[in-house]
């Protein structure tokens, strides 16, 4: 089935469940968690509108999304993300790209940034309640909610006038007495992007603010004061809303151009309904040396099929802590390149090329672990290398790139039509390093997902999995289950005797992203 018709028959079924509003007019937590922390509940305002409200039936939806979108790479720390918050049937997609990114990673406490929608105030409320609920169970509010909430301009959510939502009837929330609503009472914005958070991620803290008229400078200055290295950001927002079909694609295309920029002055209110936030997010990535990478665009006229009405865009971007390059970009052009010239080569002619060593940058005879990587379509298509230093970089690129075309058995060697077809990605890794654990527990424990590629012998026989793999085997038991099988071994033989792990680092460079 093609890309195209999956991702229709997955709108098309959860269209079937959720079918409300196109604009802003993993592991799900078990409902013995819900209740288990007193206090006071933000309940949930748009379950059963903006999606499902049956608990089944949302997580259901949410595995459809997550299993609909390609997985993206993202070298580096994943610090923050812009997803959007229509509802599930029109943005999910767009969504379900940034969580499947986030999916394993270890985060502590994620601030939840979103734009009022309902009424307009200054400053940025901060959620004042002990838990937020979903259908899926409830997250902790954390105590960092209360010391954001002193630093200006943010604040303990204040009680506002405001005229309600006119779906407010219908909500799975009670209304409260009038004049006791908050900016955080009816706000979905922040609300859709939750269930997504608890499926992907282990059980985490949450910090939910909801943003008036502010200044994103300020704002940026003291949340950076509050983040940690277990933080995550999430900054809810849609792009321009009800534009026709084409003016609506510019318009966006604009503003994606503009965050990737990072210029938040170039960002308007009516190119982003959260633009607080968005600015806000912009000025922090600065402070912080956060670099983001465009995860998705499409609008509800690509999601509904009706480019002929009024639609609303969205997007995904991750924003990331880069890692320390050993190899520049025209180094990383030049490895690409010989990779390519040898898979040309050696399909067709049978041979592989000459390399002059002196052309080369000295770094390039130095010995390295290296794997080359063909992909078609997304799919893979071969994927060879060796673990240690044992050769010259160069050499290995050449050596692996052979391989990975004609010599992976478990695909046909590549045939000449196929070359314009192929991506190649060159992974050069670190030396591996022994990792000490006294129980399968321990060894879970010490994986860091998305940063480890791991090698593991059991009972003499070994397999590897390049950090990479981690994007479609998020969860570390099955993560070493499928990497047990790897070395034809039972899945659960790592957690017997005669076990041992080594990890290391790679430093991945692809054509898509020269």
């Amino acid at each position: 089935m093609s890309s195209k018709n999956r991702l229709g028959l997955v709108v098309s079924a959860i269209s079937l469940v959720v079918a409300f509003l196109v604009g802003c007019d993993s592991r799900q937590q078990s409902a013995s968690q819900q209740s288990n922390v007193p206090g006071v509940v933000r309940e949930p305002a748009v379950a059963g509108l903006f999606y499902p409200k049956d608990p089944q039936e949302l997580s259901r939806t949410i595995d459809m999304l997550l299993g609909a979108v390609r997985p993206e790479s993202v070298s580096g720390e994943l610090k923050a993300l812009i997803c959007p918050h229509a509802g599930y049937p029109y943005s999910g997609l767009t969504a379900a790209f940034g969580y499947k990114v986030l999916a394993g990673r270890d985060v502590g406490t994620v601030f939840l940034l979103a734009g009022s929608h309902y009424v307009a105030f200054q400053g940025a409320s901060v959620c004042a309640a002990d838990v937020y609920r979903t259908p899926l169970g409830d997250v902790k509010i954390s105590a960092k909610s209360k010391a954001l909430a002193k630093l200006p301009p943010f604040m303990l959510e204040p009680r506002l006038p405001m005229q309600r939502p006119n779906w407010f009837m219908q909500s799975s929330r009670p209304a409260p007495p009038l004049g006791e609503d908050t900016p955080e009472t009816w706000e979905h914005s922040g609300e859709v992007e939750v269930p997504f958070l608890q499926k992907v991620l282990k059980p985490f803290e949450m910090v939910s603010v909801v943003f008036g008229q502010t200044d994103p400078v300020a704002a940026a200055q003291a949340l950076a004061s509050q983040l940690d290295e277990r933080s995550l950001v999430v900054v809810s927002t849609d792009l321009s809303h009800y534009k026709p079909y084409d003016q609506a694609r510019q318009l966006d295309t604009r503003t994606v151009t503009a965050i990737l920029n990072m210029t938040p002055e170039a960002i308007g209110g009516e190119d982003a309904c959260g633009q607080m936030p968005v600015c806000t997010l912009l000025h922090l990535a600065k402070l912080k040396g956060w670099k983001p990478k465009l995860l998705d665009y499409r609008n509800s006229g690509d999601t509904s099929g009706n480019k002929n009405q009024g639609v609303v865009g969205y997007t995904a971007i991750a924003f990331y802590l880069p890692e320390q390059e050993s190899y520049s970009k025209e180094e990383r052009k030049l490895l690409l390149e010989l990779a390519r010239r040898t898979v040309k080569e050696v399909v067709t002619a049978n041979r592989l090329p000459a390399v002059d060593p002196k052309a080369l940058p000295p770094k390039f005879a130095e010995p390295k672990g290296c794997f080359v990587t063909l992909t078609e379509n997304g799919a893979l298509r071969g994927c060879i290398g060796n673990i240690l230093p044992q050769m010259p970089l160069y050499q290995a690129v050449v050596g692996n790139a052979q391989s990975a075309a004609v010599r992976d058995h478990r695909f046909q060697p590549v045939r000449p039509d196929e070359l314009d077809k192929l991506q190649v990605e060159v992974s050069v890794l670190t030396v591996p390093q022994s990792l000490a654990f006294n129980s399968p527990d321990d060894l879970l424990a010490k994986l860091r997902p998305h940063r480890d590629g791991v090698v593991l012998q059991v009972n003499g026989r070994g397999s590897t999995y390049l950090p990479q793999v981690w994007e479609q085997i998020p969860d570390k038991v099955m993560f070493l289950n499928t990497l047990s099988e790897k070395a034809g071994c039972p899945p659960d033989a790592w957690r017997g005797p005669g076990t041992a792990v080594a990890i290391y680092r790679v430093e991945a460079f692809k054509e898509s992203e020269q």
